[in-house]
């Protein structure tokens, strides 16, 4: 059967998570059913993807029109919506929380991405939509950047679930797990519970490759000396970096240090694959997803990669398949005259731009149904 492939990723300690939200979905059952067919453990959701489903039929024009007509603004309309649908998703997920002990059943939302580089904003923000929507299995997505990563160390001390989001670099990604391992030291001196307290690091995969191609096409079309280099790290940057952040993930969070600490409940940041829809029509459908299975990693696909893996997946464990390759390629970056923090800095404001242009659309076109 088709979903065995989807059930058979658990086997290796990878979860697949979807990264859709949609209100008839969850409401009409077929969230049910993927769950106990697909074997589906959890859900992510960002401006971009509400906007497409409050945009596209009319389900939610009722709940609009009545929220309207009592007075509430676009705002207040955009955040009572999204915010039912993560409580609604997040009670269907409630048993797989249980079942899995707080290790999966999650549902992800995003702060205002306009905050992005506002840690305070951040932080009151995260603050009140934690409040708000009031789940034990919701994450707050905050973004990885250089104001998020405070806001990230403060909100784990508060016993808040944070889902880190726009991750695109190794060195983020170290800067992400070491503010994730201070925030619960400090609930540890302040003798908080920890082991009710969850984060998940979402390193982005497609974006990369999609910005760095063209790059290293030109060399390769040129030939020269350089064009060999170029072919071999041509398509493979992003899954590189995912492979070398994974040996650094397992460098963390299985030192004895950590483990000492996973004996007083302390849970280790899983890694979390995003962006694994390919982008470039060359590439595999499930380019971004076969390499990088592993233990304690999730996998959150876009519905259409979801029933591509469905339909032909090959689950088998990958991550640490050719990790020394994957250094080299980064490393050779520099003389192919690749800058990659320059890309990591591009991608991280186009990240944040992805997501503030459908939010204020969406507000827009609220707007114009009021």
């Amino acid at each position: 059967m088709k979903n065995n492939r989807i059930l058979e990723l658990q086997r290796f300690g990878q979860s697949i998570w979807l990264d859709y939200i949609r209100r008839d979905f969850i409401a009409g059952g077929e969230l049910g059913r993927f769950i106990g067919v697909y074997g589906l453990r959890g859900m992510t959701s960002n401006p971009a993807i509400f906007e497409k489903a409050i945009l596209s039929g009319d389900i939610y024009s009722e709940p609009i029109r009545a929220m309207s007509q009592s007075g509430k603004d676009s705002k207040f309309i955009y955040e009572a919506l999204s915010q039912s649908d993560v409580q609604a998703a997040a009670d269907v997920f409630k048993p797989v929380y249980d079942r899995t002990s707080g290790n999966d059943g999650y549902v992800s939302l995003e702060v205002n991405p306009h905050l992005a580089f506002d840690t305070e904003g951040t932080i009151k923000e995260a603050r009140r939509l934690w409040t708000a929507v009031d789940r034990p299995n919701i994450l707050i997505k905050v973004p990885a950047t250089a104001e998020g990563l405070p806001a990230i160390r403060q909100l784990i001390s508060e016993g808040i679930n944070v889902n880190v989001t726009l991750i695109f670099g190794v060195e983020r990604y170290l800067q992400v797990a070491n503010e994730y391992i201070a925030g619960i030291m400090e609930r540890i001196d302040h003798n908080e519970p920890v082991n009710n307290v969850v984060s998940f690091a979402s390193f982005f995969l497609s974006r990369i490759d999609s910005l760095i191609d063209p790059m290293l096409e030109k060399i390769i079309d040129n030939r020269g000396e350089l064009g060999g280099l170029a072919q071999n790290a041509y398509g493979q940057v992003a899954i590189a970096s995912a492979k070398t952040a994974y040996q650094h993930y397992k460098n963390i969070f299985e030192s004895d240090k950590l483990l000492e600490l996973a004996k007083m409940g302390v849970r280790v940041q899983r890694m979390l694959w995003a962006s694994t829809g390919a982008k470039n029509p060359k590439f595999s459908e499930l380019k971004y997803v076969e390499p990088l299975i592993g233990r304690n990693t999730v996998s959150t696909l876009p519905l259409e990669t979801f029933n591509a893996y469905c339909e032909h997946g090959k689950p088998k464990r990958s991550i640490e398949d050719g990790a020394t390759d994957a250094e080299e390629i980064l490393k050779s970056l520099p003389d192919l005259g690749v800058d990659i923090d320059e890309i990591i800095r591009q991608l991280e404001l186009e990240g944040i731009k992805k997501f503030t242009e459908p939010f204020d659309k969406l507000l827009s076109a609220i707007d114009k149904q009021t």
